[in-house]
């Protein structure tokens, strides 16, 4: 009987608040019972005209313009939560520019042909690299320049074209949930920073055993042999003079078996697998799933592309060139947790433009 009463004073506290009052305890029960995965934020990368925006699993994003720009370019980043954690630099460089022959930048800059000041104190002026990370002299810039055509430079041929940059900070916005608050580039409101969400929680793969017992000579010669073995019974297109085998310690039980496949004109197809250390060689096909859906994309396993093992980070690596500059593409990267290998890092860089190595791309997936 005590337990009824307990439920009808409940009920009755319900009704006796109204609607609102049981709304919002409702709404607070089924944030309470939300699996935790709906607080990843999900990975995007979008092209506005000129502009292209990444941000990734930590809300993280970075805009850029794209293009024929001749190696001047425009980036800005932001960080997701209240704090205004961001960044703009515009810089000149790429293969296009012999650096020491050209006059500095700032002076020469002009917004839609008539001359443009830098406004502020907090600049880092050298001669190719303009940058700030105070947000009030990034507002100020971005609210001078958003509705404008290009930036050029004084008797110079290089070119950022303003065309979509507002679409992109407002894509940003809203990405990031800015819209209605202060702290926003284009969709400004009356709301408080602190209305704006956190960035979620950042992801650990732990890493195994990360100094395994190095081979002995005899280990690594049976290893090797199996490895032939299995480059011969392998279905690979590539010739088999051109065929090459790699095997590492991966864990103190477990080798690490790499082979090349297949071959184009920059991109590598490699088949991999997990070998027992000891004899009789077991061998488990190593397959590499991401944890999201990249766009454009139907199928969340990837292929072994150009695929490396870095010693001293003891992580996978595979990179997939969208051409053979390496300017574009993708590169993950991979760490065995004990059972399998797990994503750790994802870059992307749709746009083929001579501006950043494999290093230097947007992340949409970072680890700790």
């Amino acid at each position: 009987m005590a337990a009824r009463g307990g439920y009808a004073v409940v009920i009755g506290v319900f009704f006796f608040w109204g609607h609102l009052v049981s709304f919002r305890l409702l709404f607070l029960l089924l944030l309470v019972g939300l699996p935790s995965t709906l607080t990843w934020a999900a990975p995007v990368q979008q092209e506005f005209s000129n502009w292209q925006v990444t941000c990734n699993n930590q809300n993280f994003c970075v805009t850029r313009n794209i293009g024929l720009h001749h190696g001047w370019v425009m980036s800005l980043t932001r960080s997701a939560g209240a704090h205004n954690d961001s960044t703009l630099r515009i810089e000149l460089g790429g293969p296009e520019n012999v650096l020491p022959k050209i006059s500095p930048i700032a002076p020469r800059l002009l917004l839609d042909g008539s001359p443009l000041k830098l406004v502020g104190e907090h600049w880092q002026i050298t001669p190719w690299h303009l940058s700030t990370g105070d947000s009030p002299t990034i507002n100020t810039f971005l609210q001078h320049i958003q509705d404008g055509q290009a930036l050029t430079l004084e008797n110079g041929t290089q070119s950022i074209s303003l065309q979509g940059l507002k679409a992109a900070l407002l894509f940003i916005d809203d990405q990031q949930k800015r819209v209605g608050s202060e702290t926003a580039w284009i969709g400004k409101g009356d709301d408080p920073p602190l209305s704006v969400p956190p960035a979620p929680a950042l992801k650990a793969v732990k890493k195994v055993n990360p100094t395994p017992t190095p081979f002995s000579r005899e280990e690594f010669n049976d290893l090797l042999d199996y490895g032939t073995w299995r480059m011969n019974n392998s279905q690979c297109s590539l010739d088999p003079l051109r065929r090459e085998v790699w095997v590492t310690p991966l864990t103190d039980d477990k080798a690490l078996l790499m082979l090349t496949c297949e071959s184009g004109a920059y991109n590598t197809i490699y088949r991999a697998w997990l070998v027992s250390r000891q004899k009789p060689f077991a061998a488990q096909p190593i397959r590499l799933r991401l944890p999201f859906l990249p766009q454009e994309k139907d199928e969340r396993d990837i292929e072994l592309v150009n695929l490396t093992f870095n010693d001293k980070t003891r992580e996978l690596e595979t990179l997939d060139k969208g051409r053979g500059q390496g300017d574009c593409g993708v590169q993950t990267r991979w760490r065995y947790d004990g059972q399998r290998f797990r994503l750790v890092r994802y870059a992307g860089q749709p746009a083929c433009d001579n501006w950043q190595g494999p290093d230097a791309w947007p992340t949409l997936w970072i680890t700790r």
